[in-house]
């Protein structure tokens, strides 16, 4: 298990003596600036970006008509039947594999905290695959991955939308900032600066960002402080202002983490190794540090990448999934440790799904809809959500002739749910969702 001085190393966040007692003093105002309107509860949400495009058919199988999957897959990219880790769907009246290398993840279906949404994705509206075929609006530059992770982390499926330059991540907070003391950042991202962590007003903070580097030695004490007469020297260019303003802040907020994180005892979790282990470990201490830092609302983003299987698909997503089912489980774990698992909810996006009809070189190529998990105390686990594709290449469902699923649920619908079960009214998720009103959301109760 790492140490507090590992995590403040890793993460980037070592500001030395001079920014913890900035931070300590902002603690001391945290009080104060409560908002009137601010929540009573806490919920975090965690989003969990799978770069690349997922193959979701090898993620979750068909386990009673598996004939139908392994008559297309074929030896390629087939998974034996008795390699699939069985689950029911009650909704679906039938059952369903998952991948081998989810193993934890089938436990917590099972024990009833993660749920599989089927065959979401980009969507302008909701569209047959005759009135695709017909030219019908579609998303833009649909299975490009730079458009289809930018339209996932949007919600916006026209790259002309002037809301196209925002995230919904970034716009739920922007319309739950109330809810919040407002001197800490609701949003944090332990995987750069993502467009889904971008909103209007929000943005995210960076632990790691370049704004570290102040020991407790006193020369760069003397450094720290020079920075910041530098950084509030000269803001009569509205532009040098803004930037000043950004890194100082910034500065600002990552000492008032670094502070909160020294306040809070160390998780007894054992996360994995491994990159998305060592970034929900990140997410699960900052949670552990909501009370110091006086947050009722928080949302997360980690990723990893990897999964653009054109080739080698069998053992590249064998690893993938691994790292995935074992880093989700510790997670959930720690949310149980601290006693916030249904306060926290963390559900998995992607560029795209794959073809069901296999490319050469042991892989998929480029596809659209595809499922997704979500994962917490307050999902209704055990089941699934949405309308499972049917497996036919040329089929109702069938984008091309290679098994592109057209989706039949939409980014909004998934991340309406998520919004509402965060904090946002209804009549509010057009602020967020601007595409939201092309779509129903009653089938999708996934949380309660």
């Amino acid at each position: 298990m790492r140490t507090r001085r590992q995590f403040l190393r890793d993460a980037g966040c070592g500001l030395g003596t001079a920014a913890l007692l900035s931070a300590f003093d902002r603690f001391s105002r945290l009080d104060a600036a409560v908002s009137s309107g601010a929540a009573t509860d806490y919920r975090a949400l965690v989003c969990i970006f799978l770069f690349g495009g997922n193959d979701g058919n090898n993620m979750v199988i068909p386990y009673d008509d598996y004939a139908t999957y392994a008559k297309v897959r074929g030896t390629a990219l087939n998974l034996p039947k008795a390699s699939l880790l069985q689950v029911s769907a009650p909704s679906q009246k039938a059952a369903f594999g998952l991948h081998p290398s989810l193993v934890e993840l089938q436990s917590l279906y099972n024990g009833g905290h993660l749920a599989v949404l089927a065959n979401v994705g980009t969507l302008a509206a909701p569209i047959t695959r005759a009135q695709y075929l017909a030219g019908a609006p579609s998303p833009d530059n649909l299975f490009s991955h730079a458009d289809q992770q930018s339209q996932w982390q949007t919600s916006v499926p026209f790259t002309n939308d002037p809301l196209a330059s925002t995230g919904w991540g970034g716009r739920l907070a922007d319309a739950t900032v109330s809810l919040n003391a407002g001197l800490f950042p609701m949003v944090v991202s332990v995987a750069g600066v993502p467009l889904f962590t971008t909103g209007v007003s929000a943005r995210p903070l960076v632990p790691g960002s370049g704004l570290a580097g102040f020991s407790a030695s006193a020369a760069l004490k003397a450094r720290y402080a020079a920075l910041r007469s530098i950084l509030q020297a000269d803001g009569s260019t509205m532009l040098v202002g803004a930037a000043n303003a950004i890194t100082g802040n910034g500065i600002d907020d990552v000492a008032t983490l670094n502070a909160a994180l020294a306040q809070t005892p160390p998780l007894e979790t054992v996360f994995p190794t491994t990159s998305l282990g060592s970034q929900l470990l990140k997410i699960a201490e900052v949670i552990a540090s909501r009370d110091a830092l006086k947050m009722n609302r928080q949302i997360f983003f980690v990723s990893l990448p990897g999964f653009d299987t054109h080739t080698d698909e069998l053992n590249t997503q064998q690893n993938l999934l691994t790292q995935v089912s074992q880093a989700m489980a510790a997670f959930y774990d720690a949310t149980v440790e601290l006693g916030v698992a249904t306060n926290v909810t963390s559900f998995t996006l992607s560029d795209f799904g794959r073809t069901f009809l296999p490319a050469s070189g042991g892989g998929a190529d480029h596809a659209w809809g595809s499922h997704h998990f979500i994962l917490g105390g307050s999902v209704k686990g055990g089941d699934f959500y949405g309308t499972f594709p049917t497996l036919a290449l040329n089929g109702p469902d069938d984008a091309s002739n290679e098994g592109r699923w057209i989706p039949t649920t939409s980014v909004d619908q998934y991340g309406s749910i998520l919004a509402q079960w965060y904090g946002v009214a209804a009549k509010d998720l057009p602020t967020v969702f601007p595409y939201i009103g092309q779509f129903g959301t009653d089938s999708l109760g996934f949380l309660s």
